[in-house]
């Protein structure tokens, strides 16, 4: 059923006023989070990893463990809303003009003059680990707008109409779309990465090959995907790590997007890959992707009601039984927590 309003309201974008599309899936968010129904229980596991550590602690009384739960439900209820307004936005960008969605993103932060200057000025290309954050949609025509063509890839999805819907969605802002499940895959990365203003970012927070690596995150584990790392270790580029937040516009911004809030592509400096040249390629693969999780950690816990994981991504929730290449360490952590030590 969903899929089928999605597919009509794309097909329809020019027709159907923004707001009343906008109001309709915050209604829907609002009605997912009081129920909690779909992902909500999930994404409220994993928000409570992200909020772990600014509010709570092993000398909370009763009265701190509910003002907790109930901040946890605050911003669990924003990211249900911030993420179906994502829906919303793609599936009508087709009606939208370049004026508006170009007052809709812009780009911030210590790395976002450098990758535009690689990759637009110098005629180098640029690859970029992210996170499902904000809309990333956007951020593709953020990057295909000011810095250079973007190539990323995208999930396979059963639904074949939808998944031409998206695709289709994303070329439409300059976005080129390899799919998951692609024999090569990484090898026909590199090779764009090797031809001149190119940029290639990946969403990476989440693991769908089963064979991801394990890095610390937050106060667990999780499992990414191993693009990110590969991709700059193989080509010797650095390594740019995107977090994306909505902002409120104001004034002439705010009357241009059509719309009361914004994004922020916030592109962190660059992680200089040469210095896990000298180390083996899979430690060194790790140790990248530990990295890029360390600042893409940083800017969860600022913006967590922008991040729209409603998948099971930390240890304590992933069905081991399911997963390959998994390190003797992360099995001995399960293990200690089931425990209880």
């Amino acid at each position: 059923m969903l899929d089928r309003v999605l597919i009509f309201i794309a097909k329809h974008a020019g027709m159907l006023p923004e707001r009343l599309v906008r109001g309709l899936f915050l209604f829907a968010a609002d009605i997912a989070w009081l129920t909690r129904a779909g992902g909500v229980k999930q994404l409220e596991r994993n928000l409570s990893h992200v909020l772990h550590d600014r509010n709570r602690s092993e000398h909370d009384g009763v009265w701190a463990a509910i003002r907790n739960r109930m901040h946890l439900r605050h911003v669990s209820h924003r990211a249900m809303r911030s993420y179906f307004t994502y829906f919303s936005e793609a599936m009508t960008v087709g009606g939208r003009s370049d004026e508006c969605l170009s007052a809709r993103v812009r780009g911030d932060g210590p790395g976002c003059a450098l990758i535009i200057e690689s990759a637009r000025v110098q005629a180098g290309s640029v690859p970029i680990a992210m996170g499902h954050q904000g809309n990333w949609d956007y951020a593709g025509y953020w990057a295909y707008r000011d810095v250079a063509p973007v190539t990323t890839v995208a999930e396979r999805l059963k639904n074949e109409e939808l998944l031409k819907t998206f695709v289709d969605i994303r070329r439409s802002l300059g976005i080129s779309i390899l799919l998951t499940g692609q024999p090569g895959l990484i090898g026909k990365l590199e090779e764009k990465l090797d031809k001149p203003h190119v940029v290639v970012p990946l969403l990476a927070d989440r693991d769908l090959s089963r064979h991801g690596e394990f890095v610390h995150a937050f106060d667990s584990m999780i499992r990414v995907a191993r693009g990110p790392a590969t991709l700059a270790y193989d080509t010797g580029l650095p390594l740019y790590v995107v977090n994306m937040y909505r902002e409120r516009l104001r004034g002439e911004r705010r009357r241009t997007a059509r719309t009361p809030y914004g994004y922020v592509c916030h592109v962190s400096a660059p992680i200089d890959v040469a210095r896990f040249a000298g180390l083996p390629r899979e430690q060194a693969i790790h140790d990248i992707s530990q990295a890029w999780v360390d600042v893409w950690s940083r800017g969860i816990a600022q913006h967590p009601q922008d991040w729209h994981m409603l998948q099971p991504i930390f240890i304590e929730d992933l069905d081991f039984s399911r997963l390959k290449d998994v390190p003797d360490e992360v099995l001995a952590l399960i293990e200690r927590r089931r425990r209880g030590m």
